[in-house]
């Protein structure tokens, strides 16, 4: 038996979907909310739809809104390959690849370019005033592609500017148990924007190359975000909450390009749990405007230096001495975390200063133990040319441990603003600026003996 609920859009008798698939799912929701009117049916009334996408491109030039509950947008493929590798590429070496363009089911966001507001260029809009919230609605296994960017920058290639006033997903409304998995958003402002959530899933997905890849918005509870690939811009968020409570952040790779990998801002009693985040960028993570009670455990930070050629002249503007960590808060955890700085001492900014790793800024009663930082300086190699290979450049940074040395850095740097707190074996006694009148430390022992000199005041 064939069920009314379920929809091909390639199968839809209104419109064409290689042409808008906008205005067709925007069809195939009237006919939902047509047919599903009544409330209260034997029970129920309004089971809601699944749309499917085959595999093909799909331009969209009309805004989907999603204003009903229970829906799923599903394709059969996630798609993602790098734009940013193709647009830094020489066309004659471009004339030689197999493909070109993200795959899958694909969907070209092709949104007017005059259209404003927050929300007014996003493909998949999600809003509804009134009671209940929007619930069960649920993206699975598909492209979002925003083409190109458009903005405008030092090296003249807007393709590099991370900015084009495109979003994939804009949750504008309060919502409950919704579901992002399997997608590939690529080369959009924002990748997936979501306000008021509560027991949000965002689960294996691949969402890079975009100015800002994952924003939980307003406030929050109950949600998590696992299993992704993630990388924003040099200036744009790769994963941002704010005013959220019992978040758990585990499990993702998130890539080294984005301004920060986790910023929180006012959350609460959250988990950041078993994660790889690399940056080429101070303040990997951060936490600002009081975030309180938080877990940030069993971590690896990766910080060093951009080495693809095209993108060396970009950075997120912040210095050395922000830290890698950065932390404004109460009664925050940051336990058994490994973090790795590797970086020529020629690029550290300000010049002849020493890096700091987690910095204390403001707050009291945090606890930071059993940290391992591992800090380490080479000379930088040669510039690549401009079109050496992206993958075989980065991998091979990576791997680069053979000629390390040790770079002296503050491995714990607690503010005046910031008292009461723990520090336990997360730097010797030579590497941890802390006042001992108004902190707790123990220093990690150091073999030999060498540097047990004492705590900085």
């Amino acid at each position: 038996m064939t069920s009314p609920n379920a929809y091909d859009v390639t199968r839809w008798p209104a419109g064409d979907p290689s042409k808008d698939i906008g205005a067709v799912i925007n069809s195939i929701i009237a006919d939902i909310k047509n047919r599903q009117a009544d409330r209260d049916m034997r029970d129920g009334g309004k089971p809601g739809a699944v749309i499917y996408i085959p595999p093909g491109d799909y331009r969209l030039a009309t805004q989907v809104l999603i204003d009903i509950s229970y829906l799923r947008i599903v394709g059969s493929g996630h798609g993602f390959t790098s734009s940013s590798i193709r647009f830094n590429t020489p066309a004659d070496e471009i004339r030689n690849w197999h493909e070109i363009w993200p795959g899958g089911s694909r969907v070209l966001v092709d949104l007017p370019a005059d259209m404003a507001g927050d929300d007014v260029r996003a493909a998949f809009l999600v809003k509804r005033d009134g009671n209940p919230r929007l619930s069960s609605i649920e993206f699975a296994d598909f492209c979002i592609d925003g083409l190109h960017f458009e903005g405008r920058v030092p090296d003249g290639d807007p393709e590099n500017s991370y900015r084009n006033g495109k979003t994939g997903i804009h949750i504008a409304s309060a919502n409950d148990s919704f579901r992002i998995s399997g997608m590939g958003l690529i080369y959009l402002e924002h990748g997936i924007v979501a306000h008021h959530s509560d027991a949000l899933t965002v689960d294996n997905n691949f969402i890079a190359e975009c100015g800002n890849c994952l924003e939980l918005r307003g406030m929050g509870q109950a949600s998590k975000i696992s299993n992704n690939l993630i990388g924003a811009g040099y200036d744009g968020h790769s994963i941002f909450a704010e005013n959220f409570g019992g978040l758990l952040v585990s499990g993702n790779n998130v890539f080294p390009r984005g301004r920060s990998s986790v910023h929180f801002s006012g959350v609460a009693r959250s988990s950041i749990t078993g994660n790889r985040l690399h940056s080429f960028y101070p303040g990997m993570l951060i936490f600002s405007e009081n975030c309180s009670e938080n877990l940030v455990s069993s971590n690896h930070f990766l910080r060093d230096r951009e080495p693809w050629a095209p993108m060396k002249g970009y950075d997120n503007g912040l210095d050395d001495q922000f830290g890698l960590l950065h932390i404004n808060g109460d009664n925050n955890s940051v336990i058994a975390n490994h973090i790795s700085e590797s970086i020529d001492a020629r690029f550290l900014k300000p010049a002849g200063q020493k890096p700091v790793i987690i910095r204390l800024v403001s707050g009291g009663g945090n606890y930071v133990a059993n940290n391992h930082v591992v800090a380490t300086t080479e000379p930088a190699q040669e510039d690549d040319a401009p079109n050496s290979a992206c993958f075989a450049t980065q991998v091979e940074a990576i791997l680069s441990t053979g000629s390390l040395t040790r770079l002296d850095v503050v491995a714990v740097k607690v503010e005046s603003g910031s008292t009461q707190n723990v520090i336990l074996d997360s730097g010797s006694e030579a590497q941890v600026e802390i006042d001992r009148a108004v902190n707790a430390f123990r220093g990690t022992p150091v073999p030999g003996g060498q540097g047990a000199t004492e705590a900085r005041p």
